[in-house]
């Protein structure tokens, strides 16, 4: 499709927009780390994401080993029928790359005519279960489930070659997800193209294989989604849950809507059936039943199609009949929103980005459909991956081609959308407008640019500095006044846009964390830490002002502390902070979890930013109690000696350090004032009530809204 005037729009107001953010950056971060941030806003260097599939081992047979617990969390069971050089290659894949997870695998033997019986004792840790008469697929699954002794099944079956990470993605999604039943694996032909990615049913109980013969890596089939039923190919569900259905369900011998009959029943439970495209497998469909339904086991796929409609009548009347609608996702009714952010969320790198993945999460969980795009349109690697795995559709290069054009094919699809950053909502917003006007669009602020860069200025003393944030606050204000509702993450920041944009709609969405618990004691932890990525200016002043102003005085009482200070995109100045005793300078690190619950305070030295600062919540979540300045504590409901020590210069600092470290009853208070803190004003659970009236809720469209309450100046895009 050739490019449109609309994209020429955007990418000049893009272009425009990144040029002043870059010489802004230049001014306050230096020229390697604008060059870094230039390059990932447009996707430059960026790797191509390529997928190569392990191939089947089909050789002669050499004794060999698959991994065995006695206390297995998984059990694999694999219904086998003749076929030994297939069963051989699918044990040879997951021997050759075996699970995290603790499993143990069952072969059930259904009477082989071959050389399985003799072979397959063969293999060590191995379980075979020889039949003594063939029963066909559902027969031998059963048989292999009433032993099995793991706490989840996984029924696989052995023309299949399992990919490196399967098991583990479908165990890692009854974690991820809420109230699941049944997961699947996204099933590949040899050749890479996929064969399924779930199914839907018809009216009249047809499948239709959701994908078949299309790219696995199209953002439409890469999320994890729900769906009618999964194949049997390779299904996991509860051990317990299998039993209390009694199993696969005979009536459907020798096999054929097992699958299906088996999903209806878990979903008739409550539970959701989902596949999880991070689960691959090659399968060789119709290896062992042939391809032609007109005879040999195949024919049973025909027969039962009619046992299966007749039983499942009622609820197969609210599907579709026609075979392009049955299979499209989400299903029609679904609320779809759409959340645009410069770069890919990575939750272990910025607050912010953690704040954003855990609002998809609540989001999710509340039934709505989440698509996601980055606006450098790039494959961000694992953390696309991980928002995939969560459910959200995420859009990427070369599927998104111009902006414009992406949004005029899915516009209609969205009943919210939100914008986040002012720079980003600038540039999108008019498209938004224009195509899908019945949405309602709501600007994250994230944290109001404009307040962090003239404290900053202030701070620094630079009329340069100052122009900017000037110019930030006009373009910020612009977007407050254009957008249906704005969020922003504290009360203190509501009321500064109750005085410079008393019109517009403003609501309060704050950080999101998980509370992890109390961690170490007082006795078994020591040091100090300070969290925080270095791509934000105010976490480099603060570092380099905490050493060279406080630590010092602090080393001087306690000689024997550290100050661990972590996060990414270290600065030369930061770096050099490591020469100082004491200190370690620790870059980025990829489990935090040791320093949260093993460090005895957490320090929180900003002297300059703006929102809700996500290093407290994240010490506070964690029973690690924090001495923080001012500005750190604004905004976050925190009461000085209680839930916190506020300390507002150096001195003062070092004093609330050196007090804290030596006074476990103060010390205790403020860990339990901390943890109570972020239960109640920043976690999930609290935030569940605001997610629901803001997205969930039955009320005006952004259409509507406009007439009802137009902005200031109307919708120009200067």
């Amino acid at each position: 499709m050739s490019f449109s005037l609309a994209d020429a729009r955007f990418q000049l107001v893009r272009a425009l927009g990144l040029t002043r953010r870059g010489l802004a950056s230049l001014r306050t971060r230096g020229l390697r780390a604008t060059w870094q941030r230039v390059t990932a806003q447009l996707g430059v260097l960026a790797p191509a994401e390529q997928v190569a599939l392990l191939a089947g081992d089909t050789g002669p047979f050499v004794p060999f080993s698959v991994p065995r617990d006695e206390a297995p969390e998984v059990t694999v069971v694999i219904p086998v029928y003749g076929e030994l050089t297939r069963t051989l290659a699918c044990l040879r894949a997951i021997a050759a790359h075996p699970p995290r997870v603790r499993i143990e695998i069952v072969v059930v033997d259904d009477a082989s005519p071959d050389a399985t019986p003799d072979v397959l004792p063969g293999i060590s840790g191995l379980r075979v279960h020889t039949m003594s008469r063939n029963t066909g697929f559902i027969g031998a699954c059963n048989a292999g489930a009433a032993l099995a002794t793991g706490r989840y099944l996984l029924f696989l079956n052995n023309d299949t070659v399992p990919q490196p990470g399967w098991l583990d993605a479908l165990h890692a999604t009854f974690l991820q997800h809420r109230e699941v039943g049944i997961v699947g694996a996204q099933l590949l032909y040899p050749d890479g193209r996929l064969q399924e990615s779930g199914a839907m049913l018809l009216g009249d109980g047809r499948a239709e294989s959701r994908g078949r013969f299309d790219d696995p890596e199209h953002p439409s089939l890469r999320w994890c989604a729900d769906v009618d039923y999964v194949s049997g190919a390779a299904l996991m569900l509860p051990t317990a849950l299998f039993r209390q259905l009694e199993g696969f369900d005979a009536r459907y011998s020798p096999a054929y809507y097992e699958d299906t009959d088996l999903a209806f029943r878990v979903r008739a439970l409550g539970l959701r059936v989902l596949v999880q495209p991070d689960a691959r497998v090659v399968h060789v469909e119709g290896a062992s039943a042939g391809t032609d339904p007109t005879r040999g086991m195949k024919a049973a796929q025909v027969r039962n199609r009619d046992v299966f409609a007749e039983r499942w009548r009622d609820v197969l009347r609210s599907r579709p009949d026609d075979p392009v609608r049955a299979a499209r996702l989400p299903r029609a009714g679904t609320r779809e929103i759409l959340i645009v952010d410069n770069l890919t969320p990575v939750p272990a790198r910025d607050s912010a980005s953690l704040r954003l993945v855990n609002l998809m999460r609540l989001l999710r969980d509340a039934g709505a459909h989440v698509v996601f795009v980055p606006a450098d349109r790039q494959h961000a690697g694992e953390a696309t991956r991980a928002l995939q795995a969560q459910g959200i559709e995420v859009w990427y290069a070369p599927h998104v081609g111009g902006i414009a054009r992406w949004l005029q094919a899915h516009g209609p699809r969205f009943t919210h959308v939100v914008l986040c950053r002012h720079y980003i909502a600038r540039e999108f917003l008019p498209l938004v407008r224009r195509c899908a006007p019945q949405a309602t669009v709501l600007f994250d602020s994230i944290d109001l640019h404009y307040i962090r860069e003239q404290r900053g200025a202030e701070l620094a003393g630079d009329t340069t500095l100052r122009r900017d944030a000037l110019r930030t606050r006009a373009l910020e204000l612009d977007v407050v006044n254009r957008s249906d509702v704005t969020l922003v993450v504290s009360p203190t920041e509501a009321e500064v846009l109750a005085r410079d944009a008393p019109d517009a709609c403003v609501e309060v969405l704050s950080n999101l964390h998980e509370v992890a618990g109390p961690g170490l004691s007082f006795a078994q932890r020591h040091d100090l830490v300070f969290v925080g990525g270095f791509r934000h200016p105010p976490n480099a002043d603060a570092v380099t002002w905490f050493v060279r102003e406080v630590f010092p005085a602090i080393r001087a009482r306690l000689p024997e502390i550290r100050f661990h200070c972590i996060g990414g995109d270290v600065p030369a100045p930061v770096a050099a902070l490591a020469t100082v005793d004491g200190v370690v300078v620790h870059g980025h690190v990829a489990d935090i979890t040791p320093y949260m619950d093993g460090c005895r305070i957490a320090v929180a030295p900003l002297r300059f930013g703006a929102g809700v600062k996500g290093k407290v919540n994240l010490s506070m979540a964690h029973g690690q109690p924090v001495v923080a300045t001012p500005c750190a504590a604004e905004g976050m409901h925190l009461r000085d000696g209680e839930d916190v020590l506020i300390a507002h210069d150096a001195s003062a600092f070092a004093d609330a350090v050196v007090r804290l470290h030596d006074d476990a009853s103060l010390w205790n208070r403020l860990a339990a004032g901390g943890l109570d803190n972020v239960r109640t004003h920043f976690s999930l659970d609290a935030a569940r009530a605001t997610v629901a009236r803001l997205f969930l809720d039955d009320g005006a469209s952004g259409e509507a809204r406009r007439r009802q309450n137009p902005p200031p100046g109307g919708f120009s895009s200067r």
